[in-house]
């Protein structure tokens, strides 16, 4: 396989899962990727030449690495012009006075959700304003929704622990973007009662962000037609509804106390 510093990190693995020692040995840093989860959430979005400017490494270095696995290194395309390319035009005609900034790191560290501060800044951006969200990880469910609601959106990897994410008010939002749902618990004690024997139960509550999210959606890649799978969580996570309608799951939500919510997730 030839790579370039585009290729991204789950294209390598996919060809060579082999080469998951040898990135991890380029870096100290990249010792999170040997987590299932997070390397599912981080291998398909970055390229080397993200995760050299992660790692505080060369593109270079991976090729070394990479080489006696058999992979071979297009030289010949400069480092960094593939990512120059796909560059949405708002990011480079952007200006100051057009950003409102939020630094979520503060609210994610002292373990509270920045959900509703984020909801509650997007609805004062103008058509025309960019939105930086500055975050520790690349935030895609938030990503996917506000680009349903007329948002462009560009993820940029500053070093470990730090991404900005702009989002581009590029038309009118015809559908406001919406607080966090009420928990729909209707029929509640009828599907567990349904469910009873065939019940796949996971526990999310101790995973930092996106960990829950990512965990979830793992499991319901498994999960058999006639299983539900019984979530604990911390808070409705509203970033995964929309995920699970596209998939044909349906679910319903107990809100047991402050900090305590169940979720039960099953096939329609």
């Amino acid at each position: 396989m030839t790579i370039t510093a585009s290729t991204k990190i789950a294209a390598i693995l996919k060809q060579n899962s082999g080469a998951l020692d040898a990135i991890i040995a380029v870096s100290p840093k990249f010792e999170k990727l040997r987590n299932p989860i997070l390397r599912k959430v981080m291998a398909g979005r970055t390229s080397l030449a993200m995760a050299a400017k992660v790692g505080g490494c060369t593109v270079e270095d991976f090729f070394i690495k990479l080489k006696p696995l058999g992979f071979e290194a297009d030289t010949a395309t400069p480092v960094g012009i593939e990512e120059k390319k796909v560059l949405p035009a708002f990011i480079t005609s952007l200006k100051k006075e057009q950003i409102i900034e939020l630094d979520v790191r503060p609210l994610i560290a002292s373990g509270k959700d920045p959900l509703s501060i984020i909801v509650q800044k997007v609805k004062t951006i103008q058509q025309g304003q960019v939105l930086k969200i500055i975050n520790s990880f690349e935030p895609t469910p938030l990503m996917a929704l506000l680009e349903k609601q007329g948002f462009v959106s560009y993820a940029d990897t500053i070093k470990e622990d730090w991404v900005e994410t702009y989002f581009y008010k590029a038309t009118v939002i015809e559908t406001p973007v919406k607080d966090a749902p009420a928990g729909n618990s209707e029929g509640w004690d009828i599907l567990v009662k349904q469910f009873e024997n065939h019940i796949r139960t996971i526990d999310v509550r101790q995973l930092e962000m996106p960990g829950p999210m990512m965990t979830i959606l793992e499991s319901l890649e498994t999960l058999p037609a006639d299983t539900a799978l019984y979530v604990y969580h911390k808070r409705i996570p509203v970033f995964l509804l929309p995920e699970l309608a596209e998939r044909k799951f349906s679910y319903r939500i107990k809100e047991i106390s402050d900090g305590e919510v169940h979720l039960l997730i099953f096939n329609e």
